[in-house]
């Protein structure tokens, strides 16, 4: 039988053990520290020299130059043309999807003109150069390269670099030909730290970036953090997350594998089932124990299950709703009779998916909004990534001489009790009448 706890909200230890179970250490500890720092100096300092030395040390390659850790365009088309006709179909329906999305998330600059002349607005620019991470070896993540280039296309960014390490030389042709549909612009054969480094800083061969997206390992996600200032982060992203909170009448099996998406991610990750109706927990503790045997990363959902899963029992959908916003899940399936009613009560949350015919893992690759999501209860103060994410936004300001007249005067009056008298100065040049 596979193991996965079992809580009860009206225990009196509840709260407790939930954040017990919640919690989440994801900084890195001092020896990850140290040897990120390390690869981040080294490549800042030697460039492109660090580089091969770490790839060739990290991902077991034989390299003596940067020219063969390009990856041409070439082959990004060759890998496009070379894979099956249906994942050729499955990607690019998907990027079509996704893309439809992110065309609604643009923003325009706007701006108004006041009575006297002065005009105020907002001016909506795109980065100029943004770099996509993409895990590689044992991992091959495509809809990872769909949901962090296509929102950054469409926003109007007009290079996208990506870097994707390939262990022992081995390139994936899934990754490669998702490159192809989006129109990556560069791809270097990097990863770890060292690639991080590379686009934070740029070397004589890799372009320093704006902004850096993607999600990666432990050491990854430290030197993203490191770089932060350097360089924009999307975030820095926990292990996966599922809460489903279900009314007891949607198949358990769905629900059994629903929880299965997430856990299947590695052993970090989380699955969590609310439901008011204590027969119906243990229908999908049934599920569970009848499918598990099926999985091909059996070991990987049992830990995860047994390590940070657990069914709650919770005295009615309204109290689901409450534990819902303290969690404030990554992913949220709404398997109840009237969805949309109670989304509207959802104030945190990644991506809230409706109803009992709604899985989780279409909005992994085909639904159209983005995967990636705020975890490790972030989503109280962050948003899934898009469009705005790859844009910048730069305030207007035009005086008429009416308007630098009255403003003029309240600036001084500011300037001078801050005792900035440049300031006052610089603005009362312009109250002056000619």
């Amino acid at each position: 039988m596979a193991e996965i706890k079992r809580l009860d909200s009206g225990s009196s230890d509840f709260w407790p053990e939930l954040d017990r179970l919640l919690a989440w250490e994801g900084v890195s500890d001092d020896k990850v520290n140290g040897i990120v720092r390390e690869i981040l100096a080294a490549v800042r300092q030697r460039g492109d020299a660090a580089l091969i030395e770490y790839t060739n040390r990290f991902d077991r390659m034989q390299v003596s130059s940067m020219a063969e850790l390009e990856i041409p365009q070439a082959r990004l088309q060759q890998a496009l043309a070379a894979i099956p006709q249906a994942q050729r179909e499955a990607l690019e329906k998907s990027a079509e999807r996704v893309r439809a999305y992110h065309e609604h998330q643009k923003q325009a600059s706007w701006s108004y003109t006041e009575a006297d002349g002065t005009l105020l607005g907002q001016q909506i620019t795109a980065l100029d150069r943004a770099g996509l991470y993409v895990p590689g070896g044992k991992a091959a993540y495509p809809s990872s390269v769909l949901m962090n280039a296509i929102p950054a296309k469409v926003a109007g960014v007009r290079e996208l670099i990506m870097v994707v390490p390939t262990p022992d030389g081995e390139l994936n042709e899934l990754v490669l030909a998702a490159a192809a549909i989006v129109g990556v612009d560069r791809v270097f054969a990097l990863g770890g730290a060292q690639a991080v480094a590379a686009l934070a800083y740029g070397t004589e061969t890799v372009p320093q970036v704006d902004k850096i997206v993607g999600p990666g390992n432990i050491f990854v996600a430290t030197a993203k953090g490191l770089v932060f200032g350097s360089v924009g982060i999307d975030m820095i992203a926990g292990p996966s997350e599922i809460l489903v909170i279900c009314d007891g009448k949607t198949d358990p099996d769905w629900i059994a594998m629903d929880l299965f998406s997430q856990a299947e991610h590695d052993e970090d990750a989380q699955s969590i089932l609310l439901c008011p109706d204590a027969d119906f927990l243990d229908k999908v503790a049934q599920s569970i124990d009848k499918l598990l045997p099926e999985m091909s990363r059996k070991s990987i959902i049992e830990t995860s299950l047994r390590m940070r899963g657990a069914l709650v029992k919770v005295k009615d959908l309204d109290e689901a709703v409450a534990i819902c916003n303290h969690i404030a899940p990554e992913h949220l399936e709404l398997s109840v009779e009237d969805p949309l009613a109670m989304s509207t009560q959802i104030r945190h949350a990644g991506a809230i998916f409706m109803g009992r015919y709604t899985a989780e893992a279409v909005g992994d690759y085909c639904a159209g909004p983005n995967h990636v999501l705020p975890t490790s209860r972030t989503a109280r103060f962050s948003s899934p990534l898009g469009v705005y994410d790859f844009q910048k936004r730069s305030s207007l300001i035009m005086c008429s001489a009416d308007g630098a007249a009255v403003l003029g005067e309240t600036a001084s009056v500011l300037a001078r009790g801050e005792g900035l008298e440049a300031h006052a100065r610089s603005a009362e040049y312009r109250c002056k009448k000619n």
